[in-house]
């Protein structure tokens, strides 16, 4: 674990040296839809990412990209933490990899087949689907308690 924090900080160092930076940025503000469309673009990039990598790969190395862009566009971080969180947690559960589910393979009996739990977790991604496109239309909701809390 500590391997992946030290050569993801070591390639975000690098990155931003060589000017990636100035590229995610250029790329994100080029991009059409603007502030919408790059996030659009994240989630979607987090969600296939999320098939094969797991989270801790994601959040040490392509959070840190796109992050710090995202927030100079004005997105809210703790609702793009949020956001993330969700959309990883969906695409855990998601076939062909979903890790989430190789889990359940593993605790669940031998008389209940694979294809019984992938079609028992269809509700739950949809309604995390419906939960980020909650969350886009709302974000108070994930940003009102932080508000109220830390002022």
């Amino acid at each position: 674990m500590f391997l992946i924090l030290i050569g993801a900080s070591i390639f975000s160092l690098v990155f931003r040296g060589f000017g990636g930076e100035e590229l995610v940025h250029s790329l994100f503000t080029d991009m059409p839809g603007g502030k919408v469309g790059a996030i659009l673009t994240v989630m979607l990039v987090i969600f296939v990412l999320g098939f094969i990598l797991d989270f801790i790969e994601i959040t040490f190395v392509v959070v840190p990209l796109v992050a710090p862009v995202l927030f100079m566009m004005g997105v809210d971080p703790i609702w793009l933490g949020i956001m993330i969180a969700i959309n990883l947690q969906t695409s855990f559960l998601t076939p062909p990899f979903g890790f989430a589910l190789f889990y359940l393979r593993g605790v669940t009996p031998k008389s209940i087949p694979t294809n019984k739990i992938y079609k028992g977790v269809i509700p739950f991604i949809l309604m995390q689907l419906l939960l980020l496109v909650i969350l886009v239309i709302w974000p108070e909701l994930a940003t009102m308690l932080p508000e109220y809390i830390y002022g």
